[in-house]
């Protein structure tokens, strides 16, 4: 026993380093975003006895890559440590962009100088979870001034949903008119997102709705990542950043299919989740808009991939509400299937704690979480096999 412990003790820890998504956050308001994902992570490690140590990154919800990159990479030189432990980098949505960037041969993160990166010869693979790689329609409407008030709106209402369970119905359901007035490019009301941001910020406790409206500001302050997630600007990101050699790249990716009339008479049996789940499927047919000019997509398309994984060939326009499915592609893919852009990283309707982000329909559950979770350790043991013999 005494030995096992003493050998156990000289193995170093390994490292996972998690970078959130386009407009989420480490802890906010009482919910840690990533917390389902560092759960399942610690659990699959710890079940094959190893020593897992697993950081958040603290970047700015909405500013550029290149400045989440650099506050990744800072954490990573801070907290590595000495040791020769593995280190693993996974990012959500915008997050995965910003590992690909750290892990970028000659990538500059900052000017005159930036982090220490001695650390990227431990580094082992890196794994974006619906990572828009060649950008997302979506991303070019929240460009426009009317996108800015309902992505400020959406945002105040993603925290509610996840921190309530349920946000206030009176602010669901304004935020579901706006989007419906913007579908009929009738003009968007000036001041909605901010009542609805109110509504919400009222239902909190004092601390909550201080936090709240703390990280709502800094939303507004900074939209760097807005632009650079178009399509048009994707197309650049793509030939600037290379690969790096000899590392594991795996992605997983999904997608929601049109809902079925069951889904909605189940949706239709509560308020919030009948205007929740119109609200899902707006952005989803926003970020189905694809131009033909600059299509996200890999250059054969993905469908080759798509069909090796799938028992059916997902339209063109499939998406998670967020990010196009074969924008998700990059690397090996470890999973691909049904479930929203939230659902991936833990935010479902389930026991364990787990509230969902919007009614979509997707049905995704703990079976499924399991299984993809189980697929990102393995392929991430993989890359520690591959990379460092």
């Amino acid at each position: 026993m005494r030995s096992d412990t003493l050998s156990r003790a000289a193995v170093p820890p390994t490292r996972v380093y998690l970078s959130p998504g386009f407009f989420a956050f480490e802890r906010l308001a009482g919910v840690e975003y990533l917390r389902h994902l560092v759960a399942a992570l610690e659990k699959r490690f710890g079940q094959r006895g190893r020593e897992l140590r697993v950081r958040v990154a603290e970047v700015h919800p909405s500013a550029s890559i290149r400045r989440r990159a650099a506050r990744l990479a800072e954490l990573v030189a801070e907290t590595a440590g000495p040791d020769d432990g593995s280190i693993h980098l996974l990012g959500h949505s915008i997050g995965g962009l910003d590992t690909r960037l750290v892990a970028s041969p000659g990538a500059r993160l900052r000017d005159g100088g930036g982090p220490a990166m001695d650390w990227l010869e431990r580094l082992c693979s890196v794994t974006t979870v619906n990572t828009p790689h060649y950008g997302t329609p979506l991303a070019v409407f929240f460009a426009t001034a009317k996108g800015q008030r309902v992505l400020y709106a959406v945002s105040a209402v993603t925290v509610a949903a996840l921190r309530l369970g349920a946000p206030p119905l009176a602010a669901t359901s304004t935020l579901l008119a706006t989007l419906a007035r913007t579908r009929e490019r009738a003009g968007l009301e000036f001041e909605a997102g901010n009542r609805i941001s109110d509504a919400v910020l009222r239902v909190l406790d004092e601390t909550s709705s201080r936090e709240l409206r703390s990280w709502l500001l800094r939303i507004r302050d900074d939209q760097g990542a807005v632009l650079q997630l178009a399509p048009e600007a994707m197309d650049l990101f793509q030939a600037a950043v290379q690969d790096r050699p000899d590392l594991r790249y795996q992605c997983v990716a999904s997608y929601v299919p049109p809902a079925r009339v069951r889904d909605w008479i189940r949706f239709g049996r509560s308020p919030w989740a009948a205007a929740s789940a119109g609200i899902f499927r707006t952005l989803s047919r926003l970020t189905a808009m694809e131009d033909p000019r600059y299509p996200c997509s890999p250059a054969d398309g993905g469908d080759e991939q798509l069909r090796a994984i799938l028992d059916e060939l997902p339209p063109q326009g499939a998406n998670d509400g967020v990010v196009p499915l074969r924008s998700q592609l990059w690397g090996t893919p470890v999973w691909v299937g049904r479930g929203d852009h939230h659902d991936v990283v833990g935010h479902f309707r389930g026991r364990g704690g787990h509230r969902d982000w919007l009614c979509s329909g997707a049905r995704f559950n703990r079976h499924r979480f399991g299984e993809m979770m189980d697929r990102i350790v393995e392929g991430m043991l993989e890359g520690e096999a591959t990379s460092r013999p």
